[in-house]
């Protein structure tokens, strides 16, 4: 059975962080070197459009240099800051790259260039202190959701050539559960587990507006705010499915609302 999410809010725009994630305070390791409180780094496929890109999230003790090493022993990313920002010194690091579509840039050929593996986080305190992380990558890649409803509409998987279903509120947004890798991209069709889902709505004309909510694996329905969406508009729906390694996988759809 599926469990329901109706969440309440006050504004238009919000974001509703329903799992909390904690890292630990950096501390010294036996060899010296300090860890970074955080040390992501992971895909995001979006199976809609069909392209893949690596993102990496990092934070920790203020530093002025940072590196990333793949595990084949390969400097992905080297960052010196100089002057005065050097002197301030710099904490959080968020970057996503690029993502050709896979006419341009195949799966195959992406996951040539990450590939699988250990990869080490290392910088330099202000004072010179060491800071090391590691972190595991993989290629296994969740399955795009299915079974992708709103009040259970069949939603369309491509806006521009399908039917689009036009309905009124209360707008439930709902999926099957993912419990298994992508079919044919990555690492295929082995079991997974599911730390979150994300969704995503939003209405672009005349201004945007969006609602984005953070939900826990066994919850895969979510119901819009009520009055946030008005008749004759469309909107995007989106849901992000992670599994526990970082990995992600978008898939897109949308809807009208009817009278």
């Amino acid at each position: 059975m599926k469990t329901p999410h109706n969440p309440t809010v006050s504004t238009l725009a919000m974001t509703a962080l329903i799992l909390g994630l904690a890292g630990p305070a950096a501390q010294a390791r036996d060899d010296g070197e300090i860890p970074f409180s955080v040390s992501e780094i992971y895909f995001e496929l979006n199976d809609t459009d069909g392209d893949l890109g690596i993102h990496s999230l990092i934070d920790g003790e203020p530093w002025k240099f940072l590196s990333i090493e793949g595990p084949d022993e390969r400097q992905n990313l080297n960052i010196r800051v100089k002057s005065n920002l050097r002197r301030q010194g710099l904490t959080e690091l968020f970057f996503e790259s690029a993502e050709p579509p896979f006419d341009e840039l195949p799966p195959e050929e992406f996951f040539g260039r990450f590939p699988e593996g250990v990869y080490e986080v290392e910088g330099l305190t202000l004072e010179g202190d060491e800071l090391e992380s590691e972190t595991v990558v993989t290629h296994l890649m969740p399955a795009p959701v299915e079974n992708f409803t709103v009040n259970g509409e069949e939603l369309p998987e491509d806006c521009d050539e399908d039917p689009v279903p036009a309905v009124s509120e209360p707008f439930v947004i709902d999926w099957d559960p993912v419990t298994l890798s992508h079919p044919e991209i990555g690492r295929t069709d082995e079991p997974i587990e599911v730390v979150r889902y994300e969704v995503i709505a939003e209405r672009e004309e005349p201004t945007l507006v969006k609602f984005t909510i953070l939900l826990p694996p066994d919850v895969t329905e979510v119901e819009l705010p009520a009055g946030l969406a008005k008749e004759g508009e469309e909107w995007k729906v989106e849901v992000l499915t992670r599994e526990e390694s970082g990995n992600q996988t978008a898939t897109e759809s949308c809807f009208e609302v009817g009278d």
